[in-house]
């Protein structure tokens, strides 16, 4: 083994900032950097969760996975972790009538998250942070970590919840041009200026509208799959002609920043893992363990 790997595993927790020469990206490191990146992040890795499909008239197919890799890759400059390859599989079926959208059947896009974490943690991953770029991934992935306690893991999947932070949220206000903001609106077309302005048309934001249809109106105590269709046909919501390059470094800088402490935090904390395998002994014998905590 390299001598510079053999000394970041048995002393990185000493000399973290060794550390900044290894890859971030799993898919960059070789496979003895791979086990120093296991030891040197914690047993902790990030998959960035991103989604193909339409974003207005003028932002790329892959900006949620393009805008939500980003943030994640500023999070690890400040604390170390793996980055998980560029995943695209989500729930997205309310965009299947738009050009370039790619929606896998539920079973498979379930399979291929659980198979995913499986084999992260049998190469030596046991916290796997899940944040997500999707607005329709919310409930999925909510609910799979819910459904890791059904079977046991000796693995942890931690889904990134950011806060808003009241500082932050009131400079955007300040710079905010627009009133109504959503899917590809100002503050998303923002955070793509921040880091890929060469994927933004900004002269083709007014090509299609973006504003509310409201199609649903007076249908009170109802909740179905078409909603977003209803409002949203165009999969445009919002203007995003008035972005602002300094509205997305804001965003991408506090998720980020929020990130990196969960990280850091993680890498130290096994109070996760430690309740999982109390719930599971009790769950496997609910009458015998009555009262255990």
């Amino acid at each position: 083994m390299d001598l510079r790997i053999l000394f970041l595993i048995m002393f990185g927790c000493f000399y973290t900032g060794w550390g900044e020469g290894l890859p971030v990206q799993y898919e960059e490191l070789t496979s003895p950097e791979l086990v120093a990146a296991v030891h040197l992040s914690g047993g902790t890795i990030v998959i960035p969760l991103g989604i193909l499909e339409k974003h207005g008239p003028h932002l790329p197919l892959g900006t949620d996975l393009i805008h939500v890799r980003e943030m994640v890759f500023r999070a690890v400059k400040q604390e170390f972790s793996v980055v998980f390859p560029p995943y695209y599989f989500g729930q997205i079926y309310e965009a299947r009538h738009q050009p370039g959208t790619i929606a896998y059947s539920p079973d498979l896009v379930w399979r291929l998250l659980q198979e995913t974490c499986d084999e992260l943690y049998r190469n030596g991953f046991r916290k796997i942070i899940l944040v997500n770029g999707h607005g329709g991934n919310a409930h999925f992935l909510s609910y799979f970590c819910q459904s890791q306690l059904s079977v046991r893991k000796n693995y942890a999947v931690i889904l990134f919840k950011p806060e808003e932070d009241p500082v932050v949220e009131a400079k955007i206000k300040k710079l905010r041009a627009t009133a109504t903001d959503g899917h590809a609106g100002e503050t998303e077309t923002s955070m793509m200026l921040a880091h890929r302005p060469d994927l933004v048309h900004l002269d083709r934001c007014r090509d299609e509208p973006g504003e509310d249809r409201n199609r649903l109106s007076g249908l009170p105590y109802a909740d179905t799959g078409i909603w977003w269709y209803a409002r949203f046909p165009n999969h445009y919501a919002g203007d995003g002609s008035e972005a602002k390059e300094e509205i997305g470094d804001l965003i991408l800088d506090s998720g980020a920043g929020q990130l990196a402490e969960l990280i850091r935090i993680l890498k130290q904390d096994d109070r996760i893992l430690e309740l999982q395998d109390r719930f599971y002994e009790a769950a496997g014998a609910p009458i015998q363990m009555f009262g255990v905590e």
